[in-house]
């Protein structure tokens, strides 16, 4: 955009993550410099997303762009790959042209972007000009907007990330959840919502009804009105139209785990290691938690699985060094066993990594 890095550096890029992954042995830092020139990245799947400055620029606002970026051409082409690169390079770069402009971020929404700039060419020529809400107060949202009825949905999505030792005890845990909403509103609607913040609580001098919580690492989409929540902690927001995420944040607070998993790996003699995995849901009877996963890692060189399951399915996964158990329905308080069986070359003493359970929707 300001033609002050020459197109030379974009390729050094992938050398210099392969020598930085060599020299550290780990992730690369999403920011790093070489030669005077910043190099911001992000990955998404196989792809890296590259920014490069050589003047001191805001890393935050560029990675927050580059994930933006990624959401909107998700948005346009369903999923962002290297083939629907190719394929759309065309709009990829009308995309980019409205997207920024000299370098500065411009804008972003996806809802707004699909008015003007489409994949089909005949629809360009039917709007020239690109709609008002680009200039407008509210850039998200553009007037005129209809229904019949008038709908909004909410859902609260929430991960518990957990580490517990080898001796059954927590050593960390915290929340990380999102507020997503469906908006089907007609007009320009404003909308307010109240958390049970105990930040609020104690500002005001108010008791809670319930538990207070305490949220930390907010992030709030753009059309939240900041200095209002900063008063009084009331979410006020003019919402764009469709789906979007309105907040994320993350919770501190110690959880009981909702899921127990005990694995326990005996190597016999033979070259052969058994694993015993059981599970067991620690929430109340009626709920049930579905689609539920375990991750269990194996050695590199581990060959002919056996497995046996008293419910669900079990499969080897070689690329991630790991077999899965997937559990459709795991009801309330109750547990299963698994028992998992592996040839080896040869048997070695060393550490195991870390097990890995997952469920797609929360018991109730």
């Amino acid at each position: 955009y300001r033609d002050d890095v020459p197109p030379a550096y974009v390729e050094r890029f992938l050398p210099l993550v392969l020598e930085l992954e060599e020299e550290g042995g780990q992730q690369v830092p999403p920011c790093f410099s070489s030669q005077g020139v910043n190099y911001m990245h992000i990955r998404h799947s196989n792809l890296y997303l590259l920014a490069l400055s050589k003047r001191n620029s805001n890393a935050s606002e560029t990675i927050i762009f580059l994930h933006r970026l990624t959401q909107v051409l998700i948005e346009y082409f369903k999923e962002l790959e290297e083939e629907s690169i190719r394929d759309n390079f065309v709009v990829i770069y009308e995309l980019l042209d409205e997207m920024m402009d000299f370098g500065y971020p411009q804008t972003t929404e996806s809802k707004i972007l699909q008015e003007y700039i489409t994949q089909e060419s005949h629809k360009l020529e039917v709007q020239v000009r690109p709609p008002m809400a680009v200039t407008n107060a509210v850039s998200w949202r553009t007037e005129g907007i209809r229904y019949r009825k008038n709908e909004v949905f909410l859902d609260v999505v929430e991960s518990v990330n957990m580490l517990v030792n080898a001796n059954g005890n927590v050593v960390r845990s915290e929340i990380l959840g999102a507020i997503k909403m469906k908006c089907y509103l007609s007009g320009m609607p404003e909308l307010r919502l109240g958390l049970n913040d105990k930040v609020m609580f104690e500002s005001t001098g108010r008791t809670a009804h319930g538990k207070a919580i305490e949220m930390e690492d907010v992030k709030f989409h753009q059309c939240v009105r900041l200095s209002r929540f900063e008063n009084d902690r009331t979410i006020s927001f003019i919402p764009p139209d469709g789906e979007f995420e309105l907040m994320s944040y993350r919770l501190s607070t110690p959880v009981k785990p909702l899921i127990w998993v005990e694995a326990a790996v005996e190597s016999h003699r033979g070259s052969r290691v058994e694993y015993m995995v059981k599970v067991k849901a620690q929430f109340k009877r009626r709920s049930t938690a579905n689609n539920v996963e375990v991750y269990v890692p194996v050695p590199d060189d581990a060959d002919s699985p056996k497995f046996r399951a008293a419910t669900g399915t079990v499969q080897y996964v070689p690329d991630k060094s790991a077999f899965v158990w997937k559990i459709k329905q795991l009801g309330g308080s109750r547990e299963f066993l698994m028992r998992a069986h592996f040839g080896l070359p040869s048997v070695r003493a060393g550490t195991s990594a870390p097990l890995s359970p997952s469920l797609s929707s929360p018991p109730c």
